[in-house]
């Protein structure tokens, strides 16, 4: 069978996020991916910013918690917030790592998160980046993981299935996977010195790598992802890539069209 094409959108209560359909129809998970529609937030960080490392207003990035929150049913006192470094670190997550989020974590270079605990949110933060949605229905264990090109080249998606087997005994053959809005590769134009490292990392790079007449590449992240995902043991089948360009499609925050003054969407899981 193909992979499957196309996330879900959706809008509840004024507020626009996008869904995996497969993950929906297991009924044992919660997630969701954020646009840019339906928050507080001003400015060009209109609307639905969730990040605290721009110069937003915090009091307004804590109002869009709660608006995505109370949206997506999240049980928000327990977020568990990535620190993201482009690398391709994926942490176990825990009963006692409820509520790192905001402050006074001690979770640190870490690209990836992933638990078999009830009513612990992971979110990851994106505004350009591949979000990587992980659902292992039989063993009941989600994962999250943020690939931006560094973080595809040194695979996290890969390392990602990696700990969900080693930790949780998952069989690559029942894990869902997610590959959410991001940069494509309408528009996603990278040099030489980035193209040769994904000639490195990846076998089939021909099929995510254009060369323009300039000598810039266009590159294809999600399907990067896609392959490495298929080499690390997951069936296309169970694979759904979005195919939504973050900085086509004005829903969403894009830190290249926006040369960096910007919002964040986020990714969001958590077991039922």
């Amino acid at each position: 069978m193909p992979l499957k094409i196309g996330f879900k959108r959706n809008e509840k209560n004024g507020v626009v996020f996008y869904t995996i359909p497969s993950f929906e129809e297991t009924g044992v998970v919660k997630h969701l991916f954020t646009t840019r529609i339906g928050g507080v937030s001003k400015g060009k960080y209109a609307s639905l910013n969730l990040s605290l490392k721009r110069f937003d207003i915090k009091e307004e990035v804590y109002e869009n918690f709660k608006i995505i929150c109370a949206v997506g049913e999240f049980t928000c006192q327990n977020m568990v917030f990535s620190d993201q470094v482009h690398g391709n670190v994926v942490r176990k997550i825990t009963y006692e790592d409820r509520g790192k989020n905001f402050g006074g974590s001690d979770i640190v270079g870490v690209d990836g998160l992933v638990t078999d605990e009830r009513e612990i949110p992971l979110v990851t933060f994106h505004a350009d980046c591949v979000p990587l949605f992980f659902l292992d229905p039989v063993k009941k264990v989600v994962a999250l993981s943020h690939a931006g090109w560094r973080g595809t080249v040194a695979r996290i998606g890969p390392n990602t299935v990696e700990v969900m087997k080693r930790e949780y005994n998952s069989n690559p053959k029942d894990i869902l996977v997610g590959i959410g809005p991001s940069i494509y590769k309408c528009c996603y134009e990278v040099g030489e010195d980035v193209a040769e490292r994904v000639k490195e990392a990846i076998g089939d790079w021909k099929e995510v790598l254009v060369k323009k007449s300039d000598g810039k590449w266009l590159l294809d992240l999600q399907h990067a992802n896609y392959i490495e995902l298929v080499s690390s043991g997951i069936p296309d089948e169970n694979i759904t890539v979005s195919q939504i360009c973050t900085s086509c499609n004005l829903e969403f925050y894009s830190y290249r069209r926006d040369k960096g003054i910007t919002g964040s969407m986020a990714a969001f899981v958590e077991l039922k």
